[in-house]
């Protein structure tokens, strides 16, 4: 890792330190006076690697995730516009910007090699940059695809006059482009490097696969997860729960370093999600749709298995509903975590002493609204000793998702085999800490009826990669966002006489009994909510328009030829 920290910190220096107006300016690519020699590509190319480049979805955008008692940013709330731009919801403009700016990088690389060669650049050299340079390409045009549809296609350096007079390509054409650069990626990037991160031969065709999945080319994904998968570079961490507090874990398939020391990626908002008692704000926090969203150990949802006890719903759960929100009672960041109105007091394990139970909303009002927090991702290093700064890798792409991809392609082509199952099971089997072939201590999918497949493939997907920037991304290609986003999101009863009275004494704490769950795998408070039993917190308006995104208006003002998307 320490390399390409070296490097992006010299580039960061270069760039703020480069006050003589005569210099041309290091991040231009097009330069007259760059791309001399192999380390001003490399500079170049470690640029493509931003943090800002590479944006995860919000996990405020999905059905996971609830702020307090806020109905949610723009997409949620059905007000997303071509101006939001605000740093709480979809900041449009920004990453409309950020996509172009990476993709104009990508070309400049690309267009600049013949000065390479003719500085005497070793030729293999020159290709592993235009490697690195067309991956970066796919994936950010990809990533506009999926966004906005039809796009504005560039491959060469232009003027800003000639930038301004584009009209958007149709999204089928530039498709069939993004395969043809990860392709040419595939094949010429290593499998992998020592003493650096960078995109690799497994990450073009993991994101090949994730892409194609997107844009429902399911023999293209298909074929491309089981490539990545037949390398024979990666295999699932054994342990799922410390999966995300392990660096570079074999697992990950193309991530971004963080470090705080080298002001190396986008920190993000830790305290939000650390709990109060602790010294955070616990106010960004799991939905109870998620925690609803966890099967039994029978393999049976919570609705139909006799396991369940909603009294304590992390009992006979899947071992990732506890390695992913906090369970009640027990030890998390140094603390006992209970959320009941009647606990008071809670174990400081680092004094051996009892201290406030500031995770209570009995004690403190803004204490979580739905009981919950997030363990996934979140231990002692994001606490207030290092001022609530993560450095755990931002991970883009990991092998669980590349299986689930090749599953979930082949599910829908109906071509559905052992090995789809073997796909499935193994990042079951791996959640239960066991091998794929231990059938008696997990539940172990044997179905092959596609519809029935399709419906376990969804779930297993929401629970493995919770918290992970991916369940809107499912919503949106799915279709779903608008059920799942509209439904009531619930929290406990404001803490007074009416929780005590309608829920605590009479025994129904924490749940009265389970939520009914639908064929998609949504879960449905309203009957809690109108029986009395728990709060409404907040309720989304998702809009049908809204599965495209619109195009900023700043692009519309400078650009006579640019088109909106329709309902905007």
């Amino acid at each position: 890792m320490k390399n390409i920290y070296l490097v992006l910190t010299v580039f960061a220096l270069s760039l703020v330190s480069c006050n003589n107006l005569d210099l041309y300016p290091l991040d231009q690519g097009s330069s007259e006076t760059w791309y001399s020699n192999e380390t001003e590509y490399e500079m170049a190319v470690n640029d493509l690697y931003r943090t800002a480049f590479w944006p995860v979805a919000k996990e405020a955008w999905s059905d996971d995730y609830l702020y307090r008692d806020v109905a949610g940013p723009d997409i949620v709330d059905g007000t997303l516009n071509s101006e939001t731009n605000t740093s709480g919801s979809v900041e449009l403009a920004t990453f409309y910007t950020n996509q172009y700016k990476a993709i104009a990088r990508s070309n400049a690389i690309i267009a600049n090699l013949d000065r390479g060669r003719e500085n005497g650049i070793n030729e293999a050299t020159l290709l592993s940059y235009e490697a690195q340079a067309r991956f970066s390409r796919a994936a950010h045009y990809a990533m506009l695809v999926f966004a906005f549809g039809d796009v504005v296609y560039v491959e060469d350096l232009l003027t800003i006059e000639d930038a301004s007079k584009m009209s958007r390509s149709p999204k089928a054409d530039v498709i069939k482009i993004i395969y043809d650069d990860f392709d040419y990626a595939a094949e010429h990037l290593p499998a992998s490097y020592t003493g650096k991160q960078m995109a690799t031969k497994g990450a073009a065709l993991a994101l090949k696969a994730r892409y194609a999945l997107y844009f429902g080319d399911y023999e293209i994904a298909a074929t491309a997860a089981k490539e990545c998968m037949d390398l024979g570079i990666y295999k699932l961490h054994k342990d799922y729960g410390d999966l995300f507090y392990t660096k570079n874990a074999e697992e990950s398939i193309f991530l971004l370093p963080r470090s705080t020391a080298l002001l190396i990626g986008n920190i993000g908002d830790a305290k939000s999600y650390y709990p109060r008692t602790a010294g955070g704000f616990s106010s960004k926090v799991p939905s109870w749709a998620l925690l609803a969203a966890y099967e039994c150990t029978d393999g049976k949802l919570i609705d139909e298995s006799p396991l369940f006890d909603s009294h304590n719903p992390f009992l006979n759960r899947d071992p990732r509903c506890t390695a992913s929100i906090v369970e009640f009672g027990s030890e998390f960041v140094g603390y006992e975590y209970t959320p009941h109105p009647q606990v008071t007091k809670v174990m400081d394990y680092s004094t051996g002493k009892m201290v406030n139970n500031n995770d209570t909303r009995a004690r403190a009002q803004f204490a979580s609204f739905t009981g919950l927090v997030w363990r996934k991702s979140v231990d002692r290093t994001w606490g207030p000793a290092t001022n609530f700064t993560p450095e755990n890798d931002l991970v883009i792409i990991r092998y669980a998702d590349v299986l689930l991809i090749y599953a979930e392609a082949k599910i829908e082509l109906n071509q559905i085999d052992q090995s789809v199952l073997d796909a499935i099971n193994q990042v079951r089997a791996r959640a239960y800490g066991v091998e794929l072939s231990d059938v008696s201590n997990y539940p172990a999918i044997t179905t092959t009826n596609q519809k029935e497949l399709r419906t376990v493939l969804r779930r297993e997907r929401r629970v493995e990669l919770a918290f992970e920037g991916l369940r809107y991304y499912d919503l949106i290609r799915w279709r779903l966002a608008q059920k799942a986003l509209n439904k009531p999101n619930c929290g406990v009863l404001y803490p007074g006489s009416e929780l005590i009275d309608k829920v605590v004494t009479p025994g129904h704490w924490f749940w009265p009994y389970a939520p009914e769950i639908d064929e998609d795998g949504i879960a449905d408070f309203s009957k809690m909510a109108s029986d009395g039993y728990v709060q409404v917190c907040s309720e989304g308006a998702f809009s049908e328009r809204q599965y495209l995104w619109p195009i900023p208006a700043k692009e519309l003002v400078i650009n006579p030829n640019m088109t909106q998307n329709p309902g905007y």
